[in-house]
């Protein structure tokens, strides 16, 4: 999180200069480049992919290593991916690592599109079944979805001689293969601990392009050289989830600029996160709905100031928010959305902050002005002179000049009625036997002591 927060500031302060493309590394001729495809397969990871392939291409590289670990992601992004992958003029070998990574759903069709795949000994890849964004779909559509990626997979498998009834379970049963499940069943053609370690595995083997001819590449020491992301691709490879608490911690600063006027810091960062926010979630696929229900819950938000609706506006924002968070982002894997937890927390917590902030401007509204000239009316003074009607009063230290609808007697106590200008209209409180005056103030000696 604190490098993600990271990733945004510096996004605020460079954004101004330019395309932010990070620098190419330096190398001598024939590197040996790594690319890492790490999170979510979405825009930014196929923009990467496919600016660390050019560069390949452009200095003669002798091979690339794509690294993969990715629960899956976005199907027209793994597909653009994979397009590059295939048209690369450098052989690019596939290697889901390091232990405890996986290549699942997208990945495992990224994988198999490599021309070598190779697992460290402790990964797992496969489940590939195509998942669909809204509901059960018909048994036409859902049929048709996956022949169309049984087909694709049949074409990238078979092209590499490697196990294609095998690969389809992953696709048609969602199975899912350890590294030694892979390695026996032909789906991948090797085991490395390391990008060096398959490097030196395949160091002077042919390599079967998809044209059909065959490369190879040398290396010793085989030392690679890591094609970074930009600062750009940094900032905006952002998890679907962060992206959304970015939005609302952004529009809870704008609320509280809204509740307290003049603070202007928050609104100022507020302003600065929905931005970043809404830029990073632009990248992916957005349905409409969901942004519709965002719009409409924060709407339900602003009428809660307005309306006394006991909290149900307020209820009503929460579901909005959270329904619009679940369908934001449109596309059929789960792990490219935002989950129903992350949904409800920041949902149901944005909407407790927004209805604690709002109930503080109604009861900043409704309360008694104790300022300026309404901050006087209700307050008690001492009657100087007899009051038939006008005469003086004594208030806070002041002499004031006082009238009376009905006479009052010099040294009783007096309330305020109303202002005008630097006159006093006040009525006399009624005494109560044995206590004084109504209001239970005991009344000065005429004279002129203060009264409190």
């Amino acid at each position: 999180m604190k490098r993600k927060l990271s990733y945004v500031l510096a996004l605020v302060l460079l954004l101004p200069l330019g395309a932010l493309h990070g620098q190419a590394p330096k190398v001598g001729p024939g590197p040996l480049v790594l690319v890492r495809l790490h999170g979510i397969v979405q825009p930014i990871t196929a923009e990467h992919v496919d600016r660390a392939l050019a560069w390949a291409a452009a200095h003669h590289a002798r091979a690339v290593v794509l690294q993969l670990d990715t629960p899956g992601g976005l199907d027209t992004s793994m597909r653009d991916i994979i397009q590059k992958v295939l048209g690369s003029p450098v052989p690019i070998l596939g290697w889901v690592g390091p232990n405890g990574a996986r290549a699942a759903s997208a990945g495992f069709f990224v994988l198999m599109s490599c021309d070598v795949a190779a697992m460290a000994p402790q990964t797992n890849t496969g489940a590939a079944h195509p998942v669909f964004l809204q509901g059960q779909p018909g048994k036409v559509e859902a049929s048709k979805v996956e022949n169309d990626a049984l087909a694709f997979l049949r074409a990238l498998t078979s092209e590499r001689h490697r196990n294609t009834q095998l690969a389809q379970t992953a696709v048609s049963q969602s199975q899912s293969f350890s590294a030694q499940e892979a390695l026996k069943g032909q789906l991948i053609e090797g085991l490395a601990n390391s990008p060096q370690e398959l490097l030196r595995q395949w160091s002077g083997k042919p390599i079967t392009r998809p044209n059909g001819a065959q490369q190879s590449f040398e290396c010793t020491r085989c030392e690679l050289v890591r094609y970074p992301m930009s600062l750009r691709e940094r900032v905006l490879d952002f998890d679907p989830n962060f992206a959304y608490l970015l939005l609302l911690a952004g529009l809870g600063c704008i609320v509280i600029e809204f509740t307290h006027p003049g603070v202007i810091v928050p609104g100022v960062v507020g302003v600065i996160l929905v931005t970043v926010a809404v830029f990073a979630l632009s990248m992916l696929p957005l349905n409409w709905a969901g942004v519709a229900l965002l719009l409409l819950g924060l709407i339900l938000f602003a009428l809660e100031a307005k309306i006394a609706s006991h909290g149900a506006l307020a209820i009503g924002g929460v579901v909005s928010l959270v329904l619009g968070a679940v369908l934001l982002v449109n596309t059929a894997d789960p792990a490219a959305r935002i989950s129903w937890s992350v949904a409800l927390g920041a949902g149901i917590g944005f909407g407790l902050v927004v209805v604690a902030l709002l109930q503080l401007v109604l009861r900043a509204r409704h309360s008694k002005v104790v300022t300026g000239q309404q901050g006087l009316i209700g307050q008690t003074a001492l009657a100087f002179s007899a009051l038939q009607p006008d005469g003086k009063v004594y208030f806070q230290g002041e002499y004031w000049n006082a009238s009376a609808r009905q006479a009052v007697e010099a040294g009783a106590t007096v309330r305020i009625t109303a202002v005008r200008g630097l006159h006093l209209e006040v009525e006399a409180l009624p005494k109560v036997s044995g206590l004084g005056t109504a209001d239970g103030r005991e009344p000065a000696p005429p004279g002129g002591p203060e009264v409190r």
